[in-house]
C-alpha cells in the first residue's frame, strides 16, 4: 500500500512552532528580545516567515511588539497571571464537568498523564501537562468553549513555565492531576470539577501570591 506523505509545514509554521516551543519550555525567557535577523539566521529562513510568526505569537499573547523595544517575550507578573487564570477558573472546571456528564473518553488525558510521569526533562513534562489539561476540557460537547480555553492555553503555559523555573512543584501537581482524573473516570463530575478548580487556584496562589482574590475564595496548572 502506498503511504501518504506527511505534508511539509510552511516555513512560517515551522518558525512559529519553534519559537513557541522555546518560549513555553523556558529557553526564551520573559523580556528577552526576539531579533528577526538573528532568528532568521538560526532557522535558515528569510526574515519574512520570522516576521509573520512573530505577528501570530503577538496575537496569542506570547510576545509583545513595541515601536521602541521591538519584539520581546511577554513578561509575566501577578496581573497577567490573574487575568489568564481567572478565565481558566471560570471555564475549565465547567468544561470538565460537562465532559464527564457526557461520558466522554478520557483516554488521551490518561495517556498524557503517563507521558508526564515518564518525562525525562522539564520541556517534555510541561508539554505533557498541557495536553493533560486540554484532554479534560476539549470533549465538553461545546466546541466554542474548547476554543476559548485554547486561546488562553499558551499564556497559561507561559505563566507555568515562569513559576516552575522559580519553584518546581511537579510532584504536587502530578498528584493533583491523578486525583482529578480518578474522580472524572469514576463519573464524579462535580467532584472532578471542584478538584480541578482547587488545583488551578492553588497553583496561581503559590506562584503569584498577589494574583488577586478570585482564586482565593474557592476550592482550582498547572
Amino acid at each position: 500500500m502506498t503511504s501518504v506523505p506527511t505534508p511539509i509545514p510552511s516555513r512560517t509554521q515551522f518558525v512559529l512552532d519553534a519559537i513557541k516551543h522555546r518560549i513555553l519550555t523556558g529557553q526564551l525567557t520573559p523580556g528577552q528580545a526576539l531579533v528577526e535577523t538573528e532568528l532568521a539566521a538560526q532557522f535558515g529562513v528569510s526574515k519574512t516567515p520570522v516576521r509573520e510568526a512573530l505577528k501570530t505569537l503577538a496575537g496569542t499573547g506570547l510576545v509583545v511588539m513595541s515601536q521602541y523595544k521591538g519584539v520581546t517575550v511577554r513578561m509575566v507578573d501577578a496581573d497577567m497571571a490573574r487575568e489568564v487564570y481567572d478565565v481558566r477558573l471560570l471555564l475549565e472546571p465547567e468544561a470538565l464537568k460537562r465532559a464527564v456528564r457526557l461520558g466522554a473518553s478520557l483516554d488521551e488525558a490518561r495517556d498524557a498523564l503517563t507521558r508526564a510521569d515518564q518525562a525525562t526533562d522539564t520541556a517534555e513534562r510541561s508539554l505533557a501537562n498541557r495536553e493533560f489539561h486540554r484532554a479534560l476540557y476539549l470533549p465538553c460537547g461545546n466546541p466554542l468553549l474548547g476554543r476559548m480555553l485554547d486561546e488562553v492555553r499558551d499564556q497559561a503555559a507561559l505563566v507555568s513555565a515562569v513559576a516552575w523555573a522559580a519553584s518546581p512543584s511537579w510532584e504536587r501537581e502530578a498528584g493533583e492531576h491523578r486525583e482529578i482524573l480518578r474522580l472524572a473516570l469514576d463519573g464524579d463530575a462535580d467532584g472532578a470539577a471542584r478538584a480541578l478548580h482547587a488545583h488551578i487556584a492553588s497553583f496561581v496562589q503559590r506562584a503569584f501570591p498577589d494574583a488577586g482574590s478570585e482564586a482565593q475564595g474557592e476550592d482550582g496548572q498547572a
